[in-house]
């Protein structure tokens, strides 16, 4: 297995302030990899890293094999990389098909006035799309009508419409109920199962966390504390002491 995404002695500094300070983190192609940590680990700021929005203060971010560190959102997006965001970010007054489509058109780079001669060829992507979040029922329902379970679906969905070959969560089941976060589990594990997807995730639900993950990285004050199986993390000492709780 190959890795995909590696990241080495990643920092990001605020001033005197390292919200990143010297994370390496490595991600196995078609793995589901979480990363938590308490507030203010570093977790959405090293999600901005990978996708581009900041710039690292130094290290090296590679993703297979090419050096992304520092290039733009839409330079990582076209190699590969997609997020989904913790903050629900759909376009409310259009269909769940158009709202694919639209997604789609973006990859293609076309306009809508440049779209008729292959409508239907657009529309067929995109139902797939939608099949694969499980939504296809709800294709010409508007977005903002939605369950937030079923919104979170579609986001994911227009993150799969850039057909990424590395796909980042951020808390994919925050606000769920147990019934939609079951959901949200299973079509993550599919992705990895049937479409050979590398998923990178941050949770706060442990047992979501330690229930899909093969790898999880634990992240505390901006550093690396804990990395390795979901098992062997889970038993860790300072895990425990630091985040999960004694008890947990």
């Amino acid at each position: 297995m190959s890795d995909l995404l590696v990241a080495s002695g990643l920092v990001r500094a605020f001033g005197s302030f390292h919200a990143v300070d010297g994370v390496d983190l490595t991600v196995a192609e078609g793995t589901i990899h979480s990363v938590i940590g308490p507030n203010g680990a570093g977790k959405t700021t090293l999600f901005r890293l990978l996708t581009g929005i900041l710039r690292p203060t130094s290290g090296r971010l590679d993703f297979d094999g090419d050096q992304i560190g520092g290039k733009p959102p839409d330079v990582v997006a076209r190699l590969g990389l997609a997020q989904a965001f913790q903050t629900t970010n759909i376009f409310p007054r259009m269909t769940v098909l158009e709202s694919v489509r639209a997604a789609l058109v973006s990859r293609h780079r076309r306009t809508r006035d440049m779209l008729s001669w292959f409508h239907s060829r657009l529309t067929d992507e995109a139902m797939e799309v939608i099949d694969r979040v499980g939504l296809s029922e709800f294709a010409d329902v508007e977005s903002q009508t939605l369950s937030h379970g079923d919104q979170r679906a579609l986001e994911v969905a227009l993150a799969l419409a850039m057909r990424p070959r590395l796909l980042l969560l951020d808390e994919p089941t925050a606000g769920m109920s147990p019934f939609e976060s079951q959901r949200m589990v299973a079509l993550v594990q599919g992705l990895t199962r049937d479409m050979g997807l590398t998923v990178i995730l941050s949770e706060h639900d442990m047992d979501t966390v330690f229930g899909i993950s093969d790898e999880v990285t634990v992240m505390h004050q901006g550093k690396v504390i804990a990395d390795g199986p979901a098992a062997e993390v889970r038993a860790n000492d300072e895990v425990m002491a630091i985040y999960l709780g004694s008890e947990a």
